[in-house]
């Protein structure tokens, strides 16, 4: 295959519309806006979720539950995961990111007790389960909380 001989998928390019170019070319006049009304006007378009004056559905819909502003998210980290380090290994927000451990820090990061750990590690993280902090120093390791 040379340069010269690519081409366009069959249907994926189309001429722009022309409109307002005169009766003969299917545009002309009101410009594929058909008579009067609301669609037919300049600027003549209505907001997301408008239904004509009558109450919107979202609005219609009860509020349910609550959604706090302040709240943490933190990336989650299980004790499992942490085998894939070598022993004696300092396991660290950028080691994790690092190996593909976790795809984005968040608020932070938090080591729960999902697992069992095999190896001993140095652990720096910002949250840790009281019982993944026993497993960690049990494996002879330890944990720090940053």
């Amino acid at each position: 295959m040379k340069l010269n001989e690519l081409h366009a998928a069959v249907g994926s390019r189309s001429t722009r519309k022309r409109v307002g170019r005169g009766t003969s070319s299917g545009y002309g006049k009101t410009s594929g806006r058909g008579q009067k009304g609301q669609l037919a006007r300049q600027g003549g378009h209505t907001r997301l979720g408008f239904e004509g004056g009558q109450m919107p559905l979202f609005r219609t819909m009860p509020k349910r539950g609550f959604k706090n502003v302040n709240r943490k998210e933190y990336a989650i980290i299980n004790l499992d995961d942490l085998n894939k380090f070598d022993d004696n290994s300092e396991v660290t927000v950028a080691s994790l990111k690092d190996m593909g451990l976790i795809k984005k820090e968040l608020s932070g990061v938090k080591l729960l007790a999902k697992g069992e750990l095999k190896v001993k590690l140095t652990v720096k993280v910002n949250k840790v389960s009281a019982a993944a902090k026993k497993a960690v120093e049990a494996a002879g390791g330890s944990v720090e909380v940053i």
